[in-house]
């Protein structure tokens, strides 16, 4: 029987009835006043979002817009005029050149906004806010049009990932007991040959595998991180590695493996999201067990 439903699961998937049922129940609970913020994020934590949704119900999610539809328009227009007061003060406190990219324009206004050009009491020994940050924007600038909107979700997926440093530790563990458990045989080589240690992983972690993976495959990813699940960066980890095996378990040395890491096949990307997704799912995560970092 559960072969049978996976199966028609799969097919309904394939012929788009099931994009078209997911779609109708988001629909639902968009038209409900005020949005049930907890009843959103179970269905994103359950679904991928549909593409036409997916930047209002993010930004929702992340509390940039609020759960009441009337007020939208209103706090819309408060935030757009707060982006252009802040683009019109890097310009004219020349913090940076206007014809840099946008996404270190957008950094720079982030900075502003935030003060962090003083130099931190207790420096943040993992987390660097331009190698989260810039990734991010740079992501979101392929996927997007609207550069406001750009501008308060990386802000905000940075808020994200600052508030997760404390669990860094717990996230890189979940992966390498799950690595140990969903393929030994790659776990014990890259113990064997000491090449664990120089794996990225807070490097991935702290960008959200933006500029790791395409940015399509990420979108399924950042559904969930959107919805307070950021440990699901563990098991997107776990999926990259074993989706390589292939060439790691050929590496003779650390810099062999770090190679293999760094250069993902364009055709692996989709497959490692789609796969840590059923993984993540496959262990039973629930919100309430999912919650690094505090919303």
């Amino acid at each position: 029987m559960a072969d049978e439903r996976n199966f028609r699961s799969s097919y309904y998937e394939k012929v788009g009835c099931r994009g078209v049922e997911e779609k109708k129940s988001l629909e639902i609970l968009m038209k409900e006043k005020p949005w049930d913020r907890v009843k959103l994020k179970q269905f994103c934590l359950r679904f991928s979002v549909p593409a036409a949704y997916r930047q209002l119900v993010w930004k929702v999610l992340l509390d940039i817009l609020p759960v009441y539809p009337d007020s939208h328009l209103f706090v819309t227009k408060q935030r757009t005029e707060q982006y252009d007061d802040l683009l019109y003060a890097v310009e004219m406190l020349r913090l940076v050149e206007m014809d840099a990219p946008r996404s270190k324009i957008l950094f720079e206004m982030w900075l502003l906004e935030n003060e962090e050009r003083k130099p931190p009491i207790f420096p943040e020994t993992n987390f660097s806010s331009a190698d989260t940050f810039i990734p991010i924007a740079e992501t979101l600038l392929e996927l997007y049009a609207e550069e406001v909107d750009i501008y308060w979700i990386t802000k905000s997926l940075t808020d994200v990932v600052r508030n997760m440093q404390k669990d860094l530790c717990k996230l890189k563990e979940a992966f390498l007991t799950m690595l140990e458990k969903e393929d030994d045989e790659l776990y014990n080589h890259l113990l064997d040959i000491s090449a664990l240690e120089v794996l990225p992983l807070t490097k991935w972690f702290n960008c959200c595998f933006a500029g790791v993976l395409d940015d399509t495959s990420l979108t399924k990813i950042w559904d969930k991180i959107c919805s307070g699940a950021p440990k699901i960066l563990s098991f997107v980890a776990v999926m990259l590695v074993i989706t390589l095996r292939r060439n790691i378990l050929k590496a003779k040395n650390p810099d062999e493996v770090l190679k293999c890491v760094s250069e993902i096949p364009e055709q692996c990307e989709e497959v490692v999201a789609n796969k840590a997704i059923d993984l993540w799912q496959y262990y039973g995560a629930q919100p309430q067990n999912d919650q690094l970092a505090k919303k």
